[in-house]
């Protein structure tokens, strides 16, 4: 007699249920991660920026992907996060945050903006000219994953995540559907009744009397 069991025991297990859940935990964890950091922001023309420095902690610490999309500087006010180029023309940007909106004496729209954590505002006032957009979400720590994967990397990387995602998924479904396969098989078996020929069973010495 075989002391295994079944395939329709095996799937009500506890390593069997612990596997499944940490599998596919795993699989939304990955495509949550990928949807944020890159899918999400290329739809939307969003763009995904590093928090480099403590300026902005504890809401920004450094390593924190914040993402960033455009907004007209009119609608922007006190408490928005804000990214904008530190100097006019050039590439360098800084996320802090709005606290007073002002006018020049050109009427010239203005925004004082102050890093969380310091202790004074900016030196300069933010014209809307350098005001990359408003800080959409961010994520701790995917920032310094956003400096590893530049350019044609994303690109590339997009592609392979998506299609061993892909993958991943069919094989758990196909892997599902061919254990509840067999799982139905067995128990169909299990219930076919096979057809015997009962014989009376006769002591040594005796007969069996017709009626």
């Amino acid at each position: 007699m075989s002391n295994s069991a079944p395939l329709g025991d095996q799937r009500t297990t506890a390593w069997w249920w612990v596997r499944s859940i940490v599998s596919w935990t795993l699989l939304i964890a990955m495509i949550a991660v990928l949807a944020m950091t890159i899918a999400v922001p290329r739809i939307t023309g969003s763009t995904p920026y590093t928090v480099l420095t403590g300026s902005m902690e504890p809401t920004y610490p450094p390593g924190t992907l914040v993402v960033v999309k455009s907004a007209d500087p009119a609608s922007l006010g006190p408490g928005d996060a804000v990214t904008y180029q530190w100097e006019s023309g050039k590439t360098a940007v800084v996320t802090h945050r709005i606290t007073e909106v002002e006018y020049a004496e050109d009427g010239e729209l203005q925004f004082v903006t102050q890093g969380d954590a310091n202790p004074m505002p900016d030196e300069r006032p933010v014209v809307p000219e350098q005001i990359r957009g408003k800080v959409w979400y961010a994520i701790p720590y995917l920032g310094y994953v956003n400096n590893f994967v530049t350019g044609k990397q994303r690109s590339i990387l997009l592609i392979a995540l998506v299609g061993g995602l892909l993958a991943y998924a069919a094989y758990m479904f196909a892997s599902a559907a061919r254990d509840e396969f067999r799982n139905r098989r067995n128990r169909e078996t299990d219930t076919e009744d096979p057809v015997t020929d009962e014989l009376p069973v006769v002591a040594a010495g005796s007969s069996i009397m017709p009626n």
